[in-house]
């Protein structure tokens, strides 16, 4: 599949609606509770970069965020609000996206990438642990609850 991934405000028209898509899955799937969504004025924060991949018609498919927490040598990156539409499910759409994510966290000193996801997420799980992610503790300030399952991705290596 033929996209282009960039960085993009996440505060257009076709990014607030697919926001709105992914808050209704994960309401099918975590109780309200237990979801920990960024609106897309918190991902317009200067804190998090947003990377969007689009077809050649500018249709958005997917997007994923990079949020930064700490400083100097504590600086930790979280991965943030991935999603891919349905119809463009299957094309590693969100492996490109995490690839963008690990790339900038690298070129910014950040040495470890951290999530929160679902229990019931399983093809993201798939994602991450594609992605080299490996399950962990809770991460940051998140509870440790049956609902959750954390992963992290330690960047000291070679990218």
């Amino acid at each position: 599949m033929d996209v282009l991934i960039a960085i993009e405000s996440p505060l257009s028209d076709d990014m607030r609606a697919m926001i709105g898509d992914l808050n209704a899955v994960l309401a099918d799937l975590t109780p309200p509770e237990h979801c920990y969504h960024m609106s897309v004025e918190e991902m317009a924060g200067g804190d998090t970069t947003v990377f969007t991949a689009r077809n050649g018609d500018g249709a958005l498919l997917a997007c994923g965020a990079l949020r930064r927490h700490g400083a100097g040598t504590e600086r930790i990156g979280e991965v943030k609000r991935m999603f891919t539409r349905p119809r463009a499910q299957g094309h590693g759409l969100a492996g490109r996206i995490l690839e963008r994510i690990e790339a900038l966290a690298r070129d910014e000193g950040i040495t470890r990438l951290v999530l929160e996801t679902g229990d019931r997420h399983h093809a993201a799980w798939r994602v991450y642990e594609r992605a080299g992610f490996t399950r962990c503790g809770p991460v940051l300030d998140y509870p440790d609850t049956r609902f959750s399952v954390f992963y992290e991705k330690l960047l000291t290596g070679e990218a």
